[in-house]
């Protein structure tokens, strides 16, 4: 399968979302997200793009749904984890971006979490699954006055 990389920002009450958007508006945070994801494919949950609006540029738009029907230009369609695998490249790089179903479901499958740790609480409906138990202690990757990105890895004996 190919190299899979969460990238997600939450708060430390491990808020994500609220009612389908981001609760904060962090501007050094989306250009770490767009720098980071650039080039590459996302695969995201229905209720995510839904949110977004349309597939972000410069990037492979891969929308996970259990729909059969549903459909939206400039993004493929999967209904599973292993239509992933079936449409990427073993040596792509893909980003999962969300929602919260969305990261549970790849969640055994990632290589590595990239995690905008926002250091004020937000109020919010959706969190972030608890993933820390099964990767390494995370390194710093940046730091801002409103948060840190920091990098988990999966141990390489998985």
């Amino acid at each position: 399968m190919s190299r899979l990389i969460a990238i997600v920002a939450m708060t430390p009450q491990r808020i994500i979302g609220r009612n389908g958007t981001l609760p904060w508006h962090l501007p050094e945070d989306l250009a770490f997200f767009k720098r980071t994801t650039s080039g590459h494919a996302i695969v995201m949950g229905r209720k995510t793009y839904e949110s977004i609006g349309k597939p972000l540029p410069k990037r492979r738009n891969i929308v996970l749904t259990r729909d059969p029907a549903w459909s939206a230009p400039g993004v493929e369609v999967i209904h599973s984890p292993a239509g992933l695998a079936a449409i990427t490249a073993p040596d792509e790089t893909v980003f999962v971006i969300g929602g919260a179903e969305i990261y549970a479901v790849f969640l055994d499958h990632l290589d590595e979490v990239l995690v905008s740790h926002v250091f004020e609480n937000y109020p919010g409906d959706t969190a972030l699954p608890v993933f820390e138990h099964a990767f390494t202690s995370p390194e710093l990757v940046e730091s801002h006055a409103a948060f840190e990105v920091l990098r988990y890895q999966r141990p390489t004996s998985h």
